[in-house]
């Protein structure tokens, strides 16, 4: 997803961050990308002025003291905030790269080895979040980033402590994603447990294995019955043999039938060393297949025809944004009342460059992948390292560098003041 331009409205910058673009947009808050005085990259997110009042103060001032809280290599970490500036504001860390919703609709679903290093990651993350007595509550793909240090976890402001029966949502109303919601939070029991993170993690994995989720309908009130009836049973249309048990297990309608967090750890552990693999090396693999462009796993994903391929021209808006039935972030987060900003992608990926790019690196051919590798192993092997980016391709250099960031801002600013109306 890139980077659009920042408005006239826009401020320049915020609690001492330079804003640089727009990176995404909920019901009640407005993200940006910024930048730090040291230059270091920031998810700058406000409440958007229209609905600055003591109810989103208070929510705002939640969200900032749970990120204070949550800690771990999988979150997404708290640089600073302020809930009680004139517009209340938080940055956390940029992660450099697309949400899991995205990169399964832009290249398909992942292997199933994968999949089961995505499963034992983020249940280690979540286990983190639990053992501060918190709960996410808010799970779903367009929350997990795929950066160059392996998945993370954001968007902690539906979170909530786990043995808390109080709420900031008003009476007889439920908050969240409903297709990635579990049946008891979907019928507003209360308080929650653990259990409700093991659900919707089984609903990002069964996205990852194969691009839909558990329950899908036209009709919100439709997906609710779905969701809240013991009858009707997930969808786990096109789930790998092997995952059928598990994601079976975690998107139990009763909590009590679901692993916890350490369970799954360790039967995602199971699973891929019974494939030979060490559960690092899977991990190490997660990350260099999410991280790297389409074209250099041309046996794992189909490349697109040329004409497919995007004309080089700064983009002015997030072609992504045309709903889709399939994709997480379109699904409605709210029921029966107001609620927070449930849907802020807030970090999403790395912002498109319309300054000149380095002349691409020169490197040694390799040989291809095999279409099932990660299956075919009978036994460990070493790791397979990152692989370099085809000779034909310039990759696009990261707003890293403060003299740079600022030329790319002042070029989206002049285009979108080109192309406006006024």
């Amino acid at each position: 997803m890139q980077t659009t331009p920042l408005s006239p409205e826009d401020p320049a910058q915020i609690g001492g961050f330079e804003l640089l673009g727009r990176i995404g947009q909920g019901g009640m808050g407005q993200v940006y990308l910024g930048e730090s005085p040291g230059g270091e990259p920031a998810a700058v997110k406000i409440i958007k002025p229209s609905v600055v009042d003591s109810t989103a103060r208070l929510r705002f001032a939640q969200e900032i003291e749970i990120l204070k809280t949550v800690w771990g290599a999988r979150i997404a970490q708290l640089l600073d905030a302020d809930a009680e500036a004139e517009q209340p504001w938080l940055a956390t860390e940029y992660v450099e790269g697309p949400d899991l919703g995205k990169h399964v609709v832009t290249h398909g679903p992942l292997p199933a080895l994968l999949v089961l290093s995505l499963g034992a990651t983020l249940a280690e993350g979540l286990g983190y979040v639990h053992k501060q007595g918190l709960l996410h509550r808010d799970l779903k793909p367009a929350n997990i980033l795929l950066g160059p240090n392996g998945p993370k976890i954001i968007d902690f402001g539906l979170a909530v402590f786990a043995e808390s029966s109080a709420t900031l949502t008003a009476a007889n109303t439920v908050v969240g994603t409903p297709s990635c919601m579990p049946p008891e939070q979907a019928n507003g029991v209360k308080p929650l447990t653990s259990a409700v993170d093991v659900y919707a993690l089984g609903t990002v994995l069964l996205f990852a294995a194969t691009g839909h989720l558990p329950y899908h309908a036209n009709n919100i009130h439709v997906l609710f019955h779905m969701v809240t009836d013991p009858t009707t049973a997930p969808d786990l249309t096109g789930a790998p043999t092997e995952l059928v048990p598990l994601l079976t297990a975690m998107l139990s309608h009763h909590p009590q039938d679901r692993p916890t967090i350490t369970e799954v750890v360790q039967q995602c552990r199971g699973l891929v060393e019974a494939q030979g693999l060490k559960l690092a090396q899977a991990r190490r693999r997660l990350t260099t297949y999410t991280a790297a462009p389409r074209q250099d796993f041309p046996t794992l994903l189909p490349a697109p025809p040329e004409s497919a391929l995007p004309a080089p021209v700064p983009a002015m808006s997030d072609p992504a944004a045309t709903p889709r039935h399939d994709e997480p972030s379109t699904v409605p987060t709210v029921v029966d009342g107001p609620a927070p900003d449930t849907q802020p992608t807030m970090h999403l990926a790395a912002p498109q460059q319309t300054a000149q790019a380095e002349p691409p690196a020169q490197s040694e051919p390799t040989a291809p992948v095999p279409p099932n590798a990660e299956h075919q192993q009978s036994a460990p092997s070493e790791d397979v390292p990152r692989r370099p980016r085809p000779t034909g391709r310039t990759p696009a250099r990261s707003l890293r560098h403060s003299a740079q960031a600022r030329r790319t801002a002042q070029q989206l600013r002049e285009a979108y003041a080109a192309r406006a109306a006024f």
